[in-house]
């Protein structure tokens, strides 16, 4: 993606990368576990996963880090998006947009409507983590091909 885009943008690309974890994001990782109801499949992915940044594509794709996810947590507490437990859930990234990506304890993955998590309206845009990354892959591939990310 990067290697053309200067060309194509005319300017210099940001950064761009799925950064791997260290032992700090996965001993996040563990603590998020331990004090939350963390979906298993987002504790497996910091193991492996620091963060994802892609700064360029469209207007921006973010996951954050486990640390990041313990942080918020502890000063804001989780999400809520509704009246039950089922209805709660983890702030895990964004878009450059504004919109901000919501794990909830079920796995599925929400995305907020407005850009404030006052009073959240989020829409389901995945049944679990794989199929969220399978759709940021998707934006990637798009936006490789023709300069667009999609709706996500």
């Amino acid at each position: 993606m990067t290697g053309e885009f200067e060309h194509r943008h005319g300017f210099p690309p940001g950064i761009n990368q799925v950064r791997p974890a260290d032992h700090n994001d996965q001993a996040a990782a563990h603590t998020l576990a331990q004090v939350t109801r963390t979906p298993a499949d987002l504790v497996t992915f910091y193991e492996s996963i620091g963060d994802v940044t892609w700064e360029d594509v469209g207007n921006g794709y973010f996951l954050d880090t486990a640390g990041d996810l313990l942080l918020r947590l502890q000063e804001y507490g989780v999400v809520d998006f509704g009246t039950d437990e089922k209805s709660r859930g983890l702030v895990i990234g964004s878009n450059g947009g504004g919109l901000i990506y919501v794990a909830g304890p079920d796995g599925a993955v929400y995305r907020t409507r407005t850009a404030s998590l006052d009073e959240a309206e989020l829409d389901k845009v995945a049944d679990d983590l794989r199929q969220f990354l399978e759709l940021l892959e998707r934006s990637l591939t798009r936006f490789n091909a023709d300069g667009e990310p999609g709706y996500l």
